[in-house]
């Protein structure tokens, strides 16, 4: 049987990543059928089996053998020290760093159709010279136009800017770069398994600027781009207050919200589906999912991280994978 290669990769080793991936794959069987690709040192990846006292017991990994279910390693070598837990360094950020590298690169050979990403830290990657604000950065640099977005069953999220100053992302919205954002997001969406899907924006000010009365982005920037979306068949409306967007879309399979920027987008979708979220990158030749939350080194080594957004992320992206993002 032939099943589709997805790539996971073992974050920040300092951090929680590599808990969840094995609390995750232990129980590959649970999951969809598919060759889970295991992109990390394999040091750490023994290391966190004897912590957790669970073993993945992966097969060496063949790039050229077809798709066999099951749980595999593709070693990616990490700085010496790469073990160490609870705290930001630039050894740790190298280590995941590679091990994402190593599965884009892998993605893009077209030798697996899917990367699912554990948590890395932004601080570590900057350590470590790469000066990247995160996955989706990193991928929007190979693939521009790369769309941040977050999927659960009870609301679905996408980011016009994400990991940019509040500054910097007020000052984007833009009429003709929110347009574009449109066009392309409901061009992906229509690539995706449960649609069709419609885009509810999100305004900038307190109830969408009120006519003009509590801010000028709406009626100069946004509504116009809603409108000459719609008008190419863009099936979005808006702009709506950002305090009650998420109502109309809460428990909606078929509705997307599209937040201006990070926090308008994250801190509804967090409350809603913490443990069960997942972050998606759209608008790639692969699929990419990750868990919604970051490297928790608070609680690192200590065996109580919940694996669940993890395990979504790959079910997810086992989903994606058969009609691509």
């Amino acid at each position: 049987m032939t099943v589709p290669t997805i790539g996971v990769t073992s974050g920040d080793p300092g951090g929680i990543g590599p808990e969840i991936l094995v609390k995750t794959l232990f129980r590959a069987g649970d999951l969809p059928a598919a060759e889970y690709v295991v992109f990390a040192d394999p040091g750490v990846i023994a290391a966190e089996e004897r912590r957790l006292g669970l073993r993945l017991a992966a097969h060496p990994w063949s790039p050229d053998s077809q798709g066999r279910p099951g749980v595999f390693l593709s070693p990616v070598p990490a700085p010496p020290g790469a073990t160490a837990k609870g705290a930001v360094s630039a050894v740790n950020g190298e280590a995941s760093f590679r091990a994402f590298e190593a599965a884009v690169a892998s993605a893009r050979a077209g030798r697996i159709g899917a990367v699912v990403t554990a948590p890395v830290s932004k601080a570590a990657w900057l350590l470590a010279g790469h000066p990247f604000r995160g996955h989706t950065e990193y991928l929007d640099g190979l693939y521009p136009g790369a769309i941040m977005a977050f999927w659960s069953k009870p609301l679905k999220v996408a980011l016009f800017s994400h990991h940019r100053p509040l500054r910097e992302a007020v000052e984007a919205v833009r009429a003709g770069a929110l347009f574009d954002f449109l066009r392309t997001l409901g061009r992906r969406l229509e690539k995706l398994p449960g649609g069709p899907f419609r885009l509810l924006l999100a305004g900038l000010n307190p109830h969408a600027g009120e006519d003009g009365h509590l801010g000028g982005e709406e009626e100069a920037e946004i509504r116009p781009a809603v409108e000459r979306a719609a008008s190419e068949g863009i099936p979005v409306s808006g702009p709506f207050p950002p305090d009650t967007v998420f109502l109309k879309a809460l428990g909606k399979d078929d509705a997307v919200v599209v937040a201006l920027y990070h926090d308008q987008g994250l801190i509804a979708f967090k409350l809603t589906a913490f443990a069960s979220g997942v972050n998606v990158t759209l608008g790639l030749p692969f699929v990419r999912t990750s868990p919604d939350h970051g490297t928790a080194f608070d609680i690192a080594g200590k065996g109580v991280a919940d694996a669940r957004s993890m395990e979504e992320a790959v079910r997810l992206a086992a989903a994606f994978s058969a009609t691509g993002s």
